[in-house]
């Protein structure tokens, strides 16, 4: 006999960058969708039709699935017993060992545990150490609990998973037949094509993709290093390794490589190996010693001790308002150290510590352009300013 459920579907952890544009996509597809998000602002913020952060397309798209009635919105996980499925996002944190932090997740399935029941099925969205669905999938066990268990990998970049959530694959994965095809059913409503794996599977990929990518930043990163240290402009070396020749044509450029991500999941990958994943350790090193060095081309040119310096950029990438584990920070402490003032402005991130673009321009003598904002590329600098941009985004910089 089928089970019958009020809601078709919960997004645990809803209102955050991963879970609210996935909600708001399962409403769109037809789906009477319930978010749960302990956060009580941003509930409430969603609920009055406002988005909490930066997403494109989002605030359209959210007035018209609050529009359709499709949408529900709590602070508890009481109603998770009312819908078929369960998407779980949690933040999964590395420790002060470098290595994964389960006690959120495992207290997240223990506050949900109560509400949920017999014939339901759980995905487990959030990027974790291979392993980790296995776990949860004996938690219920222990439980006494009937419910299937699948690990279905956020892919998407942030602001634009609207959009890529209907262009890209999605990968799938369960423990059995049943919940992998309750689960294909479910993603197939947008996603243009599934990949099967078994779970173990697609955690390692997952973890393996943000790795990936996390070392070609660093490659490039260490290149830069490497040019700058010795005087060279590297614009026009890395222009000379990517012109005409495509086998260079995916070498990205320099930068500060950060955010929630990249870091805290190639040292997920290096927890599981034993800690013998020594690239992904090289790795860290090098982009995490990239604000380091931009402070040390500044010094190389200017005394910074009695120098107001200005940093362009606080957001963890471009056109984001996400300032989570951004590098930018790491190199406002070093200039604080170094130079006699510090002024960082930030066209999208909300801190108050932050003053305007105008006043960094007209008032520090150099400038760091940390983060490579669009509005950035329409400036340029005076004759008399020191200007550090790894990114070759200002209209006229005086050094790579």
């Amino acid at each position: 006999m089928s089970i019958e459920f009020p809601l078709d579907v919960a997004v645990v952890g809803g209102c955050g960058h991963v879970g609210l544009p996935l909600a708001l996509t399962f409403a769109d597809s037809g789906l009477k969708t319930l978010i749960v998000d302990v956060d009580r602002a941003k509930i409430e913020s969603v609920g009055r039709g406002e988005m909490p952060f930066l997403e494109d397309g989002a605030d359209e798209l959210l007035a018209r699935v609050l529009a359709s009635g499709r949408l529900a919105l709590e602070t508890g996980p009481e109603r998770l017993g009312d819908c078929e499925l369960v998407v779980l996002i949690i933040g999964t944190p590395v420790d002060e060992h470098l290595s994964p932090r389960l006690s959120e997740l495992d207290r997240a399935i223990e506050a949900c545990l109560p509400h949920l029941r017999d014939g339901q099925v759980l995905i487990l969205r959030s990027t974790v150490m291979p392993g980790v669905s296995a776990h949860i999938q004996e938690m219920f066990a222990r439980a006494g609990k009937n419910i299937g268990v699948a690990f279905c990998p956020e892919r998407v970049a942030q602001g634009k998973s609207l959009e890529e959530f209907r262009s890209l694959p999605q990968i799938v994965s369960a423990f059995d037949a049943e919940t992998l095809e309750r689960v294909k059913a479910l993603f197939a409503r947008f996603c243009p094509e599934l990949v099967e794996m078994a779970p173990m599977e697609a955690e390692l990929c997952k973890l393996m993709t943000n790795a990936w990518r996390y070392l070609q930043f660093a490659a490039v990163n260490q290149f830069y290093v490497l040019a700058t240290r010795h005087g060279l402009d590297f614009e026009r070396i890395l222009h000379g390794c990517r012109h005409g020749y495509p086998r260079m044509a995916g070498m990205p450029g320099p930068g500060l490589a950060a955010g929630p991500c990249l870091v805290k999941d190639t040292m997920q990958l290096a927890a599981f190996s034993r800690n013998g994943f020594v690239l992904g350790h090289a790795a860290m090193m090098v982009n995490e010693g990239m604000p380091a060095h931009l402070v040390e081309l500044a010094q190389g040119q200017i005394d910074l001790s009695n120098r107001r310096a200005g940093i362009l950029g606080m957001a963890f990438k471009a056109e984001s308002d996400d300032k989570r584990d951004s590098l930018s920070y790491k190199l406002r402490k070093l200039l604080r150290l170094a130079a006699r003032d510090v002024l960082c402005t930030d066209p999208y991130v909300p801190d108050p510590s932050l003053v305007p673009l105008e006043r960094v321009l007209e008032e520090c003598e150099v400038l760091f352009v940390a983060t490579p904002h669009r509005i950035y590329r329409q400036i340029a600098p005076r004759a008399d300013q020191i200007v550090i941009d790894p990114w070759n985004c200002l209209a006229v910089a005086a050094t790579s």
